[in-house]
C-alpha cells in the first residue's frame, strides 16, 4: 500500500506502508514540499504518484525506512540523475539528504 503523507503517521499507517517489505518501507519524498509517497514495492510507483500530485520531478528522491531499527537509506534508480549531477544512485548531496531526513523523521518517526 502507498500512502501519500505530510503530516505525522499514525502507527496504522506506517504498518500499511511496512507491509509490503516485512517492514522496510520504501520512499519518494518531495522535499520542496516537504511531503513523502511511502510503501509499496517500486519507488517509481511513488514517484508517479507524487507527480500526479503536482510534484516536480527535480524534486523528488527516493531512499527507505527501516521501521524496527528506525535507520534511513537514500538509494534508489529515481536518484539516479547525471545530469543534475547526482550520477548515482545514492543521494550525494548532504543537504538533500538533510531536508529528506528531517521531512523522513517528522512523517515517519
Amino acid at each position: 500500500m502507498i500512502l501519500v503523507l505530510q503530516t505525522k503517521a499514525t502507527k496504522q499507517q506506517i504498518d500499511d506502508c511496512a507491509a509490503d517489505l516485512q517492514g522496510y518501507i520504501k520512499i519518494v519524498v518531495d522535499i520542496d514540499k516537504k511531503i513523502l509517497a511511502a510503501g509499496g514495492e517500486r519507488h517509481v510507483d511513488s514517484e508517479h504518484i507524487l507527480l500526479s500530485h503536482g510534484s516536480r520531478q527535480a524534486s523528488l528522491w527516493g531512499g527507505g525506512f527501516d521501521t524496527e531499527t528506525k535507520k534511513i537509506d537514500y538509494t534508489s534508480m529515481i536518484n539516479l540523475r547525471p545530469k543534475d549531477n547526482n550520477p548515482s544512485r545514492e543521494i550525494l548531496s548532504a543537504e538533500i539528504r538533510k531536508v529528506f531526513d528531517e521531512i523522513v523523521k517528522n512523517i515517519l518517526w
